[in-house]
């Protein structure tokens, strides 16, 4: 069976890893690849029903473990339905955000542990590469309430969450430094592509090579 390769894209809200994700994706078709764009929390219908759930409302909707279940169970579908299909078709996947987030989200309220063991549970997946855009927090902020949607339930715990976030995703970098590829993404838009579509090359080459 021919195996596709996963590849995430990570970063704090605002960041422009949304943006990169895209661009690669386009790139890649235009070499003729198959390309899956996706994201989460979403990628498949009832996945996109939960993300509603999560990252609209009031700040304190949930608590930290509903959270965690909640983006658990969208993943799982998200898995099933979408990503695990495509790579076995010998597709490449990109996906806006995977488990990492909620390693970083859901984990930084003392439930690291229980995000990993449910991960081992249910999900039991890793992208072959994940690219982290790391951003200054305070333009990274500015640029994601300006996008003004109505998808800001995480914006809106406001600067102290970004910096905390950027701080543990470059911890996560070093912790699984054998998958993660760190790119500056204080630059034009442009030039960041070009590193992160090198980047990725390099990983295509290498799984294929």
């Amino acid at each position: 069976m021919t195996t596709g390769l996963f590849l995430s894209f990570e970063g704090i809200d605002g960041s422009g890893k949304s943006t990169q994700a895209r661009m690669l994706a386009d790139r890649l078709r235009a070499e003729g690849r198959d390309v899956i764009l996706t994201r989460e929390p979403g990628g498949s219908p009832g996945a996109e029903e939960i993300r509603a759930l999560v990252l609209q409302g009031d700040p304190d909707r949930w608590s930290p473990e509903t959270e965690l279940l909640l983006f658990t169970a969208a993943r799982r579908d998200h898995l099933e339905r979408t990503i695990r299909p495509a790579l076995a078709a010998g597709k490449v996947v990109i996906c806006d955000r995977f488990a990492d987030s909620t390693r970083m989200y859901q984990g930084r309220q003392g439930l690291r542990a229980t995000v990993d063991q449910l991960h081992d549970l249910m999900i039991g997946t890793e992208p072959h590469l994940t690219i982290l855009i790391d951003m200054d927090p305070v333009a990274a902020l500015g640029r994601a309430k300006a996008r003004a949607t109505v998808e800001e339930r995480f914006e809106d715990f406001g600067l102290d969450l970004q910096q905390q976030m950027r701080a543990d995703f470059l911890a996560l970098s070093r912790e699984f430094s054998a998958r993660i590829r760190v790119i500056d993404g204080n630059r034009a838009p442009e030039t960041v592509a070009d590193d992160v579509y090198a980047t990725a090359i390099r990983q295509l080459d290498h799984a294929h090579g």
